[in-house]
Order: structure tokens, then sequence, then C-alpha cells
């Protein structure tokens, strides 16, 4: 995948985190867990925009080290809220996939910059 398409996936993903967080229940639950979803997904694109201006092969792997964490973070609340019964499982699917594929991808890529070490 190139650079271009995985900035606009990770925009769009933060996009679809703002949505979904816009039309969470209004509860202490939904609040705090929206709060910390909102937080990480956003948190994705920017930290992958980052990687892509890095200074050398170090700085581009620790910034994408970032882009897994974040969106290993997203998945974790994606799963809270359809655990704790907050969103339907069938609403958060899709979203939960997609990051899924963000991380898979984020890993191969740091996978490949370290075996060119």
């Amino acid at each position: 995948m190139n650079e271009q398409l995985f900035k606009k996936r990770t925009k769009k993903l933060a996009l679809d985190i703002i949505k979904l967080v816009e039309d969470l229940p209004k509860s202490r639950t939904a609040d705090v867990i929206g709060r910390q979803l909102l937080r990480s997904a956003t948190s994705i694109g920017a930290n992958y925009r980052a990687a892509c201006r890095g200074k050398s092969k170090a700085d581009v792997i620790s910034k994408l080290s970032i882009v897994e964490e974040e969106a290993d973070e997203s998945a974790y609340w994606l799963e809270l809220l359809i655990d704790s019964g907050v969103v339907p499982e069938t609403r958060i699917m899709e979203l939960l996939k997609e990051t899924n594929e963000i991380i898979s991808m984020t890993v191969a890529s740091i996978k490949t910059l370290r075996a060119r070490s």
C-alpha cells in the first residue's frame, strides 16, 4: 500500500470514529471510553504523517511504533464498547476490522524496515 492511500485510510478511520463517538449514548461509561477512543484513533493518522517525515530509518520505526500502539489502544476501546454493551457489535465491527488491518500493515512495515537495517 502506498503512503497516500494509507494516509487516506487512517484519516477516514479517524472521521468514522468521530462519528461513532458523537453518536454514543449519554452515560458516564460511554463518555470515558469515547474520549479515550477519540484521542487514540485520531492520533493514528497524525503519527503516521509524522512517520512519513521521519529523519532516519530509526526515527520512522519509532514513529510507526507509536502508530501501532495508538491503533492497538483504539481496538481495545472499540472492544470495550462492544463487551460493555454500550454499542451493538454490528455498529463497530467494520471499524474494528479496519483498525486491525492498520495494525497489521504497520507491524509489517516496521518488520520490513528493521530487516533492511
